[in-house]
């Protein structure tokens, strides 16, 4: 028997688009085909697929969850068993892609570990979104996912960030639980160096989305930017 494919589907990033604002049409005829879904939020998950007009109705869809709980092993194993077995599934993030500071991963990984082919559909990315545009080098970029949460070690963390970007060039990208993006946003402007550049890029595809660059002197005598439980990216360049 055939194995099923694994598609990664992305979703939107803000509540406040439209699915087929944001996604390609050729992503509706993959989703209409599927009917076994792995998700990051099984609610989330089920109103994405609504919002976007699926033809199969929701309540025949299967939804087994992969987040930060799942461990990997057995646990894992089952949500592939299915692609064994023939069945296809499509794996969905919380928003954006899934996979990329994402749990999707684990699942891929066996799926390429068991030869079951994976398919990544186009779709939003914050991360690539924002260094788009930033204006910060594209060329040599990385993404380094939450900050750590002692002061101490945040501040090293940033530190070295900066050292990276300055020594190699390298835009360095990270992200913070957006109810703490305020308080991560003065001490990059305590720690930082004025003429260090940083990228603010804060609700990504939602109307009131921006992206600014500025150096780190031109932050400190702005107004500060209403960015407290807005999803955002922060890029050193």
């Amino acid at each position: 028997m055939a194995y099923g494919t694994l598609y990664l589907i992305p979703c939107p990033i803000s509540d406040e688009t439209s699915p087929w604002d944001v996604l390609p049409a050729a992503n509706r005829a993959v989703m209409d085909s599927l009917d076994y879904f792995i998700v990051e939020n099984t609610r989330s998950a089920r109103r994405f697929l609504s919002r976007a007009g699926v033809a199969r109705p929701i309540e025949t869809l299967e939804f087994r969850e992969l987040n930060e709980h799942t461990v990997a092993g057995r646990e894992v194993e089952e949500l592939v068993a299915p692609l064994l077995a023939g069945r296809s599934a499509g794996v969905i993030s919380e928003a954006g892609v899934p996979g990329v500071a994402d749990p999707g991963a684990l699942v891929v990984e066996a799926c390429h570990r068991r030869g079951i082919r994976v398919v990544p559909l186009v779709g939003p990315s914050s991360i690539i979104l924002a260094m788009m545009a930033s204006g910060l080098n594209g060329q040599s970029f990385a993404f380094n996912g939450y900050l750590p949460v002692k002061p101490p070690e945040r501040a090293k963390a940033i530190r070295a960030f900066e050292r990276r970007a300055a020594a190699e060039g390298q835009s360095q990208l990270f992200i913070e639980a957006p109810y703490r993006n305020a308080k991560l946003f003065e001490e990059l402007l305590q720690i930082l160096a004025a003429a260090t550049r940083l990228t603010l890029a804060v609700d990504l595809t939602a109307p009131g989305g921006w992206v600014e660059t500025r150096t780190v002197a031109q932050w400190r005598e702005r107004p500060r930017p209403e960015i407290n439980k807005h999803p955002a990216i922060f890029i050193i360049g």
